[in-house]
């Protein structure tokens, strides 16, 4: 019987029985490919009892705080996970780290790379002083080499960097596509399930920092981490987005040196330390899952050379950035829409929660009359387009934070808030009461 011809869209994976110009499903053009789908497998029914004996319970201790931490403490023995991230962000140096804690505790683990080869890994293993004594290296593309590889070898743990490296021999589209990246990715969840083994797989992102392949990749692994950063930063965020076995939105904050990634055990000081205090700074306590962090918000004001101000942004939502500069400007009555604003968090970090619109509006306000905010002082709270100073969640914990690093005063919503001494709360209705409070 003639195998039946289907068209696979190779940004987001929708099928056609025909060939389309336009995809349906995500409006991309020309992004059809042609492709022979692989024969039904027979289906077998097991009872829902029976899933209770599977010991995912179960977690591995990696050594490493703040991977632990992201992964809700300690790897799940057996899930997969899919560690996404740009190119030389340290995706393959934390992967390989963890490959030598876990080989020092007799755990055996499996490199599979279709990137690198045996003395290139071997060079950075050496360099991290990773211990190699059960660590086992496998250079190899094809599924079914790996398949076999992993039989051979049986290992407590698996790497496989990266996933769009990986092809099918039986289908005929290119590694990397759609098609490839859902069949390898599947093939390798069916044979680590089975044996329970520990599995993480390396994932490209694309230009959008989603990562590349079909969406359903992210829903057939049990956990997806980010790990973000700008290579001109020592900083690293490892993001969880997904997991199934622990809590989302937690992060792991490292810093990258010459011995590869490194925990960094009091981010909060590390990120306010250094550097001369100036007009335009100001501290904000903002939250990561369940961590409170304080950062530095930047802003530097000079008059437009041109018609049209310029508007820089660094890890603040830029659209964000736009309207609270006019709010500055209606409801303080200060002009700065006239000026070119660049506004930056200091270390790298992106922070999109609107607990910093405060601290974003009164580091323009600083910067503009050039008039520093006292260092001790720290600022939250979302800012409403009428100037009202709004409640924000985790507040109590931010106050905490702000005093066990030393700070003498924060500003914030007139909100409930516990006794918490030390430290000097000043609350405000709107903003036009935090600027009689700062200046």
């Amino acid at each position: 019987m003639k195998k039946r011809t289907v068209f696979v869209c190779q940004n987001c994976g929708y099928e056609s029985p025909k060939w389309l110009g336009k995809c349906p499903s995500c409006g991309e053009w020309n992004t059809f490919v042609e492709e022979k789908p692989t024969g039904k497998k027979s289906i077998s029914v097991i009872p829902f009892a029976s899933g209770k004996k599977e010991g995912y319970k179960e977690r591995i201790n990696t050594g490493i705080y703040e991977f632990d931490r992201v992964l809700g403490g300690g790897i799940v023995k057996g899930s997969l996970t899919l560690l996404g991230g740009d190119p030389g962000i340290g995706k393959s140096t934390l992967l390989l780290t963890i490959a030598g804690l876990l080989s020092e505790k007799g755990i055996p683990v499996l490199y599979v790379s279709g990137e690198e080869s045996i003395s290139q890994v071997n060079m950075r293993a050496e360099r991290l002083g990773v211990n190699t004594d059960n660590l086992f290296f496998l250079p190899e593309t094809e599924i079914e080499g790996i398949i076999k590889g992993v039989s051979v070898s049986d290992p407590g743990f698996l790497i496989i960097d990266s996933i769009q490296t990986i092809y099918a021999g039986y289908l005929e589209s290119p590694p990397g596509s759609i098609s490839q990246v859902r069949e390898c990715t599947s093939r390798i969840m069916r044979e680590i399930k089975g044996k329970g083994i520990t599995t993480f797989i390396i994932g490209h992102i694309t230009k959008s920092g989603a990562i590349a392949g079909p969406k359903t990749l992210e829903h057939m692994v049990d956990t997806v981490l980010y790990l973000e950063g700008d290579t001109n930063h020592i900083f690293r965020i490892l993001r969880g987005v997904k997991n199934r076995f622990g809590s989302i939105n937690e992060i792991g904050i490292f810093e990258m040196t010459g011995k590869g990634l490194i925990p960094v055990e009091n981010p909060s000081k590390f990120l306010l330390s250094g550097g001369e205090w100036a007009s335009g700074n100001t501290i904000v306590p903002t939250t990561q899952g369940t961590r409170p962090l304080l950062v530095e918000v930047q802003s530097l004001l000079i008059p437009a050379r041109f018609n049209y101000p310029q508007r820089v942004s660094t890890g603040i939502d830029y659209r964000r950035l736009n309207m609270l500069i006019a709010i500055t400007e209606k409801r303080l009555g200060i002009g700065i829409g006239g000026y070119d604003i660049f506004c930056n968090i200091t270390g790298g970090l992106k922070v999109d929660e609107p607990a910093i619109d405060l601290g974003i509006i009164f580091s323009m306000v600083s910067g503009f009359i050039d008039k520093p905010i006292d260092r001790d002082t720290a600022l939250a709270g979302e800012v409403g387009l009428g100037g009202e100073v709004r409640a924000i969640p985790f507040i109590d914990m931010r106050v905490k934070e702000c005093k066990r690093l030393g700070l003498s005063r924060i500003i914030i919503p007139d909100q409930r808030t516990e006794g918490i001494d030390g430290i000097e709360v000043v609350k405000v209705r709107n903003i036009q009461e935090a600027k009689e409070a700062l200046f």
